[in-house]
């Protein structure tokens, strides 16, 4: 059945076409000419800075970039001293990108600031425009939001990009001073962290919904594996005498797809393979490959993880191949706080929308807030479920509806005494 579209105020409508029309303005914002790509503390996230701040001053809002580049700015609230909800997204992008990944949120943010039309709440608001989510650049990811949570140590700067280049040296040529890092931390008056983003794929499409909370940012492994057999003549050899390492993966990366298809809400990604020697006329002695595995049950990955290690050296071992793994990257899967989620809904009902909830595949700041703060997410609809791509895109019916149930959020938690009453964890 299809769902029949809210309607909105010509306010709100205006809005999402302001925010849709700022995102594609910061996408000209590139460091390739003909494409859009946006790395950390790179040329272009200075425009970036400085387009925002020509939209947050008429707010009264008066934007400053922290140490690690993140550009925040405080909305006051109704008193002095009043503790600050959070809401951001990224500003860096991943190559050949689209416009709405990570810039959607933070300029929904700014719309539901001029929601407001100067009216104060008995919270601040500030907005935090992540100077890096994607891992691109360093290869290692949330460099901005791990700096506001302190998870982050002196090898954590070290890290170099492929021109040499350290994290901590990115800080000093961008003009910001590494000894005020730990200034850019989150101070113990913080009440929560909210995040609009796109769903990034195609379920809420599939039912016809323009948002969803998101109950859980799945957890992630990255396992290497290498299958080592033994290179030979591709003419010369007979089909029984050889040990081929390309023909192993191949068969464990099949039998890994139809052993995820049996698992409701889990996936296998082998997005890399290296053959060596990797000639036409040579049968693959090596071949390297990764594994991306995922789902919202640590305990279902971990199980499909072993299954899947055990799977190859099996593989390996009938076709007389040795077979080592290493594991790369293991995050563990983060719940998202349950009194902001049910919050969530019921501001998107209230906006005219069904409640859905549903888990995130993709990694986002708020699994790294959410480590210090209560942190919650509201998904957009990915049209085609296209993202990473220029072809990215969100409907105009969508953002007002973001918009509207935003607005809704914030009147529902500046009349709930349980949020106000809350502080940021201390930390241990």
């Amino acid at each position: 059945m299809t769902t029949v579209p809210p309607t909105f105020n010509p306010a709100t409508t205006s809005r999402a076409a302001d925010v849709i029309a700022r995102c594609q303005a910061l996408a000209r914002f590139s460091e390739d000419p003909l494409s859009l790509r946006r790395t950390f503390l790179s040329a272009p996230m200075r425009d970036c800075h400085q387009a925002i701040a020509e939209w947050l001053e008429p707010l009264g809002m008066a934007p400053n970039i922290d140490a690690v580049g993140n550009l925040r700015a405080v909305y006051p609230a109704a008193s002095s001293g009043a503790p600050r909800l959070l809401i951001g997204s990224h500003l860096d992008t991943v190559p050949n990108a689209g416009a709405f990944d990570g810039p959607l949120g933070i300029l929904i943010a700014v719309a539901l600031i001029e929601q407001l039309d100067g009216q104060r709440l008995p919270f601040a608001v500030e907005i935090v425009a992540f100077s890096e989510e994607e891992g691109v650049r360093f290869g290692t990811p949330f460099i901005g939001s791990c700096v506001l949570v302190g998870n982050c140590d002196e090898e954590f700067f070290h890290r170099r990009d492929a021109n040499g280049n350290s994290i901590r040296q990115a800080i000093q040529n961008f003009g910001l001073d590494p000894a005020q890092l730990p200034a850019a931390q989150l101070r113990d008056d913080v009440l929560g962290y909210l995040e609009f983003h796109i769903e990034q794929g195609p379920v809420l499409e599939s039912l016809d919904l323009p948002l969803a909370a998101v109950e859980a940012i799945v957890g992630q492994s990255r396992i290497a594996f290498t299958f080592t057999g033994q290179a030979n003549h591709a003419g010369t050899t007979p089909m029984n005498a050889r040990r081929d390492a390309l023909a192993a993966a191949a068969q464990w990366i099949v039998a890994v797809e139809s052993e995820c298809s049996r698992t409701a809400g889990l996936v296998a990604t082998v997005g890399s393979i290296q053959v060596h020697p990797g000639a036409a006329n040579v049968i693959p002695g090596e071949v390297r490959l990764s594994l991306d595995l995922r789902h919202k049950s640590d305990q279902v990955r971990a199980q499909a993880t072993q299954r899947f290690t055990a799977l190859a050296q099996q593989i390996g071992a009938r076709r007389a191949l040795s077979v080592n793994f290493a594991t790369l990257l293991n995050h563990s899967a983060v719940a998202m706080d349950a009194f902001l989620t049910s919050q969530i809904e019921s501001a998107i009902r209230a906006a005219g929308c069904p409640a859905h909830r549903m888990p995130s595949g993709a990694g986002h700041d708020a699994m790294i807030l959410a480590s210090r703060v209560p942190a919650a997410m509201i998904f957009l609809r990915s049209p085609g479920g296209i993202s990473h791509d220029p072809a990215e895109s969100v409907l105009l019916e969508d953002v007002a509806s973001a918009i509207d149930c935003g607005s809704h959020l914030l009147r529902q938690l500046a009349s709930s005494s349980d949020f106000l009453q809350r502080t940021i964890a201390p930390r241990g």
